[in-house]
C-alpha cells in the first residue's frame, strides 16, 4: 500500500517496461557520452554531442524536429515513451560504429534543413 497517497515509483501496469525518466537517461547517455566518446575515437564525421541529438531527432520526425516540438522547450522531454525507445534504438545503432547510416541521416538532416555538407 502507498504510503501517504503517494503511487509507487513501478506500478504494476507497466510490466516490465523502463520508467520515462530511465528512457530520458539512456537518450541522455547515448548523445551526450557514448556517441561523442565513439566519434573522436573512430575519428568520425560528427563527433558532438548536440548534432547527434539533432540527427537523432531529424530522423526520428523525418524532417527538422522543431517543426514537431516546441523549440522553446527541451526536445527528448517533449519525446513519448514509444519515441523516446525508437531514438535510443537509432543511437545505440550508431554506436555500433554505422558510420554509412550516421553520414545518411547527417546528410538528411542538413539537407531537411538546406544546409550543405561540408567538404
Amino acid at each position: 500500500m502507498p504510503i501517504f497517497g503517494l503511487t509507487p515509483m513501478f506500478d504494476e501496469q507497466r510490466h516490465d517496461r523502463p520508467h520515462r525518466y530511465e528512457l530520458q537517461d539512456r537518450y541522455l547517455e547515448l548523445t551526450r557520452t557514448e556517441l561523442p566518446a565513439a566519434a573522436r575515437l573512430g575519428k568520425w564525421v560528427v563527433t558532438e554531442d548536440h548534432c547527434f541529438m539533432r540527427i537523432i531527432l531529424d530522423q526520428l520526425f523525418q524532417g527538422c524536429w522543431y517543426d514537431h516540438l516546441d523549440r522553446r522547450l527541451v526536445a527528448y522531454k517533449q519525446l513519448n515513451d514509444e519515441q523516446l525507445t525508437r531514438a535510443i534504438a537509432m543511437g545505440e545503432q550508431l554506436l555500433t560504429g554505422d558510420i554509412t547510416t550516421l553520414n545518411r541521416w547527417n546528410n538528411e538532416s542538413l539537407a531537411w534543413r538546406g544546409k550543405q555538407k561540408r567538404k
